[in-house]
């Protein structure tokens, strides 16, 4: 078989449960920025990379061992991973660990918070004709402006400095947006096996161009860039990856990488906590405006009508701006 469909569940899964997920999944990928810039300190990007894909990738196939799992075998299902793999690893994560040599790790989170901008406009432009949905095109100002005020103003008084770095981050960014729409193809599958097949097949792929680039044998990274790629392996990508795929399934494209907002006001939190930083005055309303734009973009949407779609029983449906996608 080509792939492993999910037992249908006695209830559909609830709304506060999803809102936890996405709030881990956020915290997951929050702290990813900052073990990235500790791991490219010591560690070259395209190493660091490959190194963290086949660690992820191995932790996701001991669980799906553990849990009585198998890899799909058709052609089509590893094509499908390999897609997803180029979108949401293997570019993203390289251009991302790239720019971070130069650029800081706030800036590149809130350059990469504008994946749900990127999602909720390619939607439109590959479904013509079909009227744009006013709550998510709200959802989007209000997570932009949100972390406009959380991070402050001053924090784009870099922007334009060092212009290749940064426009590499929002090559990122849309390489993930287009990973979210492309993730629809995986909503028959367990969430781990789009997570492990996407992990591997990006490790087949980087691991040969980290070895020709780099000669990872001849480098002496430090204690701290080695727990930073650890951490970012096993919590920041395998756990967070199978977070991710479940979500996909549950929330749909745009309301997962609502995500994408809920990283900012996360990251500056564990700076107020662990680091000492003082959270800015305009924080606070900043906030405020990120819960209301992923509240926007991930509650359930009311229909009407003989058309209108239906949800599970329990009335939870939440609105999928792909749905109407043909991606092959």
């Amino acid at each position: 078989m080509s792939t492993q469909p999910l037992e249908t569940p006695a209830a559909a899964p609830s709304r506060t449960t999803e809102f936890a997920l996405l709030l881990a999944l956020a915290t997951l990928w929050g702290g990813s920025y900052t073990f990235i810039k500790l791991g490219v300190e010591t560690i070259p990007p395209l190493t660091l990379i490959a190194a963290r894909t086949l660690i992820a990738g191995l932790i996701l196939l001991a669980v799906m061992r553990w849990r009585g799992l198998r890899m799909p075998r058709d052609l089509t299902a590893w094509r499908r991973f390999l897609t997803q793999a180029l979108l949401n690893s293997v570019v993203p994560f390289t251009l991302i660990a790239w720019a971070e040599r130069s650029v800081d790790a706030g800036l590149a989170s809130i350059l990469n918070g504008t994946t749900p901008v990127f999602v909720f406009l390619i939607s439109l432009a590959l479904m013509p004709g079909r009227r744009p949905d006013w709550r998510k095109g709200l959802g989007v100002a209000a997570g932009v402006a949100g972390i406009s005020l959380i991070v402050g103003v001053d924090a784009f008084s870099g922007l334009g400095s060092q212009a290749m770095p940064q426009l590499a981050i929002v090559a990122a960014t849309i390489a993930y947006a287009c990973a979210a729409l492309f993730g629809r193809h995986f909503t028959g599958m367990d969430p781990l096996l789009p997570a492990a097949g996407s992990m591997l097949t990006g490790t087949a792929l980087l691991i040969p161009a980290a070895l020709i680039v780099d000669r990872p044998w001849t480098l002496a990274p430090s204690r701290e860039s080695l727990f930073a790629l650890l951490a970012l392996s096993v919590f920041s990508t395998a756990l967070a990856f199978a977070i991710y795929f479940r979500l996909i399934r549950t929330l749909g494209s745009v309301g997962t990488t609502a995500v994408s907002y809920l990283r900012v006001p996360i990251g500056v939190a564990i700076g107020l906590l662990f680091l000492g930083e003082r959270l800015q005055p305009t924080a606070w309303a900043g906030l405020a405006l990120v819960v209301l734009g992923v509240m926007a973009m991930t509650l359930p949407e009311r229909k009407s009508g003989a058309g209108s779609s239906t949800g599970p029983k329990s009335g939870i449906r939440f609105s999928e701006e792909s749905d109407a996608i043909p991606m092959r």
